[in-house]
C-alpha cells in the first residue's frame, strides 16, 4: 500500500504566495517591454533586420541624446554624493528622535511631485523670481539668467534625487559602531585619521548604493530636462516621448528602450561584481579584486593626510576658532533648499495676480475658486484619488503576499525572487510607460482607468514591498507557532495574530504605495492617452498650454494631501517599529 503524500505543505509552500506577483510582473513589465525591444530588430513586414539600429547609430542627433544622458546622470550622482554625504554624517550624529524629525523635512519633497518641484523651480529662478529680485536689491547689473542651461538641469534633478541618496546612506552610517571611531582615538589617531580610516569605508556600502539607485533613476528623467533645459540638454526620455507620442515610431522607441536598459543592467552587472548588490539594502559590500582595495584603501589615506594638513593650519590661526558650527550649518541650508519648492506653492496658489510670481504681489481666492468650479481639475483629482486608492489596495495585496512567503522560506533561491520584485525600481519609469502603452495599445486599454491602474500598480511594488519585506524580516515568529500549538489554524494565526501585529506597516505601505500613484505622471501621460486626465497629467498640461496660478492652487490640494498621509504613514512605521 503506497503511502498518501500530503497536500498541506505543496498547497501552502511559502513560495506559492510569491506566484500572483511574479505572473504579474510577468504580463505587464518583463513581456511587453521584451515585446517592444524586439521590434527593433524587424522590418514593417516582421522579418529580421538592423535598419534602425544602423539609423539610430547612423543619426549623430541620437548619439548626442545618448551622451547627453549618460553625463547629465554621472552629474546628478556626483552632485548627490557631494552635497548628501555631509548631510547624511550629521544626520547619524543626532539621536533617533531628532534625527526622525529632519528625515520627515527630507522626505516630504521625495514623495512630491517632480512636476510641481521642478516648475517652482522655473519660478523661483526666472528672471523675475525672488533669486533676481534679491540680486538686484544688491546692486547686480541684470536680473538672474540660470534657466534653460545645464547646471539648472543636474540643480533639479539632484534636488530630486538627494533624498533617496540620503536615506540610503543614512541606513548603512547609523548601523556603524561609533565605538569604533572611539578605539581609534585611544589608539593615537586624529579625529581626520578616524574618520577617513574607519568610518568612511564601513559608510562605503551605503554610498554605493546610494550612487547605483540616483544614477539608474536619473537615466529616465525628461520632466526636468523638458521644462528646465534647452534643445542641446535633450535626453533619452525626450527622445522617447517624440518617438511615440507624435511619431508613432515603434520600432526607434523599442531600439531606445533597450539601449537604455542594457545600459542599466551593465551598470547593475558592475555594481554587482565590483561591491556587490547586498550594498542596496545596507549589506556589506565587497571588492572584487586586491587592486580596487588597494586604490581605496590609498585614496582614503591621502584624505587624511589633506585633512590633517588643514587642520593644523587651521590650529595656527591666533584664538584657534572652532568651525564645528559650518556641518550643521550646511546641512540645514541643504534642507531648505529642499523644502524651499514644495512650500512656495503656497502663497502662489492665493496670489492677486493673473500670473504665476513669487512672492505674490496680493492675497486673493480667485485660483481656488477657479479651480474648484472647473469640472476638469476637480474631474482629474477625483480620478487621481480613485486610482491611487485601487493601486495602492492591489500594491498591498501583490506584495504583502510575496513578502509573506519570502519571509517564511529559507531557500537560496529567495534572493532571486526578491529582484524580480524590485525591478520596477531597476527598470526607468519612461521605458516601463512605453512598454506598457504598446501593450494596452493592442489590448485596447489606453485610455482606460484600468490600464493606468495596471501601470501605477507596477510603479508601486517594489517601495511596497520593501516595506512590508521589512516589517516581516523583524517579526518574531514564535508568536504564530505559539497560536498553532494552542489549536489555532494557518488563517485564523494570520487573522488575529500576524495581521494585527504588522497593521501599522501595512497601513504605511498602502499610503506610499497610494502616494506613488496619486502623483505619477510618466505612465498617465502614454498610458492616459490623453483621455483619461490624471492630476498630474492636467497639470503638465497646463504647464505647456496655458500657465495659470489655478496650477498653483491644485498644486496646494496635492501638497495638502501628500504632507497628511506622509505623516500618517511615518507614524504607523514608527509604531511598526515599537513593536
Amino acid at each position: 500500500m503506497t503511502k498518501k503524500i500530503p497536500t498541506a505543505k505543496r498547497r501552502w509552500h511559502p513560495l506559492w504566495l510569491t506566484a500572483p506577483g511574479l505572473l504579474f510582473l510577468a504580463l505587464f513589465l518583463a513581456w511587453p517591454t521584451l515585446k517592444l525591444m524586439l521590434l527593433s530588430f524587424q522590418n514593417s513586414d516582421g522579418s529580421l533586420s538592423l535598419d534602425i539600429w544602423r539609423q539610430m547609430f547612423g543619426a549623430g542627433i541620437y548619439v548626442k541624446v545618448m551622451v547627453n544622458t549618460f553625463i547629465i546622470a554621472l552629474q546628478t550622482t556626483l552632485a548627490c554624493l557631494v552635497v548628501g554625504y555631509p548631510v547624511t554624517y550629521w544626520l547619524s550624529q543626532r539621536n533617533e528622535n531628532t534625527r526622525r524629525r529632519i528625515m520627515w523635512l527630507i522626505l516630504l519633497p521625495f514623495w512630491t511631485s517632480a512636476l510641481l518641484k521642478n516648475f517652482a523651480w522655473l519660478v523661483l529662478l526666472s528672471r523675475r523670481g525672488i533669486l533676481s529680485e534679491i540680486l538686484m536689491s544688491l546692486g547686480a547689473d541684470q536680473p538672474l539668467n540660470v534657466l534653460y542651461t545645464r547646471g539648472v538641469v543636474v540643480f533639479a534633478m539632484a534636488h530630486s534625487m538627494l533624498p533617496l541618496a540620503i536615506i540610503t546612506m543614512l541606513q548603512t552610517m547609523t548601523g556603524i559602531d561609533s565605538g569604533l571611531t572611539r578605539a581609534g582615538y585611544t589608539l593615537g589617531a586624529s579625529r581626520a585619521q578616524s574618520f577617513w580610516r574607519i568610518f568612511f569605508p564601513l559608510s562605503m556600502p551605503g554610498v554605493v548604493a546610494a550612487c547605483l539607485l540616483i544614477f539608474i533613476g536619473s537615466l529616465g528623467f525628461f520632466i526636468t530636462p523638458a521644462l528646465l533645459g534647452s534643445p542641446q540638454d535633450s535626453v533619452i526620455g525626450q527622445l522617447l516621448i517624440t518617438q511615440v507620442q507624435q511619431l508613432l515610431n515603434w520600432r526607434l522607441a523599442g531600439a531606445v528602450a533597450m539601449l537604455l536598459l542594457v545600459t542599466t543592467l551593465i551598470v547593475c552587472f558592475c555594481y554587482d561584481k565590483l561591491f556587490g548588490m547586498s550594498a542596496i539594502s545596507g549589506g556589506e559590500s565587497h571588492a572584487s579584486s586586491k587592486g580596487i582595495r588597494r586604490i581605496g584603501h590609498g585614496m582614503t589615506a591621502a584624505a587624511a593626510q589633506i585633512s590633517d594638513g588643514i587642520l593644523a593650519g587651521l590650529s595656527r590661526i591666533p584664538g584657534h576658532p572652532r568651525f564645528g558650527w559650518l556641518l550643521p550649518l550646511f546641512s540645514i541650508l541643504v534642507i531648505l533648499v529642499l523644502i524651499s519648492p514644495v512650500i512656495s506653492f503656497l502663497p502662489m496658489a492665493f496670489s492677486s495676480s493673473s500670473f504665476l510670481q513669487f512672492p505674490p504681489p496680493g492675497f486673493s481666492l480667485r485660483w481656488m475658486h477657479n479651480y474648484l468650479q472647473s469640472p476638469i481639475w476637480t474631474g482629474a483629482t477625483v480620478r487621481s484619488f480613485g486610482i491611487a486608492l485601487v493601486a495602492g489596495i492591489f500594491s498591498v495585496l501583490i506584495s504583502g503576499m510575496a513578502a509573506f512567503g519570502l519571509a517564511r522560506h529559507q531557500g537560496k533561491s529567495g534572493s532571486l525572487v526578491v529582484m524580480t520584485f524590485l525591478l520596477p525600481m531597476i527598470i526607468p519609469n519612461i521605458v516601463t510607460a512605453v512598454s506598457l502603452f504598446y501593450l494596452f495599445a493592442n489590448m485596447g486599454l489606453v485610455g482606460s482607468d484600468l490600464g493606468i491602474i495596471l501601470g501605477h500598480t507596477v510603479m508601486a511594488i517594489p517601495v511596497v514591498f520593501i516595506i512590508i519585506l521589512t516589517t516581516f524580516k523583524d517579526y518574531d515568529w514564535r508568536l504564530d507557532q505559539a497560536a498553532g500549538t494552542l489549536g489555532a489554524n494557518r488563517w485564523r494565526t494570520l487573522r488575529e495574530i500576524t495581521l494585527p501585529l504588522i497593521k501599522s506597516s501595512l497601513i504605511a505601505a498602502f499610503i506610499f504605495g497610494f502616494l506613488n500613484s496619486f502623483e505619477e505622471l510618466t505612465v498617465a501621460l502614454f498610458v492616459g492617452g490623453g483621455v483619461k486626465q490624471t492630476l498630474p497629467k492636467q497639470m503638465w498640461d497646463d504647464v505647456l498650454l496655458s500657465v495659470t496660478p489655478t496650477l498653483a492652487a491644485a498644486s496646494v490640494i496635492i501638497l495638502s494631501v501628500v504632507t497628511l498621509l506622509f505623516i500618517i504613514a511615518e507614524r504607523s512605521r514608527h509604531k511598526a517599529d515599537e513593536l
